[in-house]
């Protein structure tokens, strides 16, 4: 999860690749934020994520979907005009692109193309100093920018 306005990492979580992983692990870190009480407004996401079932539950939850709508799939969209056309959403748009970046750095600087440790546990704290590592970095720049802005 990233936070849209300064590009931080917010929230990480790794899972095996099942298919449904991708899924399963945003519901868990949106209710793992819903317990620290953090209710996020919107959540940019690839078209992926683009199905009936995640869409109604970030609908329940009162956050605004902001996926690529999913044109190749049978059976229609999830994500509709009410979504589409708001004028938030291509400005998500635009900033989704961040969390690419930051998969980017994780597999290219933080050496996760391939990841050396057995077992999601060991993954899963390897990725938090990894993403720990990336904010330090993001910090630094923020606060230079703002000394020299």
């Amino acid at each position: 999860m990233l936070k849209k306005r300064n590009g931080l990492l917010v929230d990480l979580k790794v899972t095996p690749a099942t298919g449904k992983a991708e899924v399963e692990a945003a519901e868990a870190m949106l209710k793992r934020q819903a317990r620290r009480r953090i209710q996020p407004k919107t959540l940019g996401r690839d078209k992926g994520y683009d199905n009936k079932g995640f869409v109604a539950m970030l609908r329940g939850r009162k956050i605004t979907p902001h996926m690529n709508q999913n044109t190749d799939k049978r059976g229609g969209l999830a994500i509709d005009g009410r979504t589409s056309r708001h004028p938030g959403y291509s400005t998500s748009q635009r900033v989704r692109k961040r969390v690419e970046e930051i998969y980017g750095w994780v597999k290219t600087v933080g050496g996760f193309r391939k990841t050396r440790f057995k077992g999601v546990q060991r993954a899963q704290l390897a990725a938090w100093f990894v993403g720990s590592a990336y904010n330090l970095l993001c910090i630094a720049q923020l606060m230079l920018q703002e000394a020299m802005g």
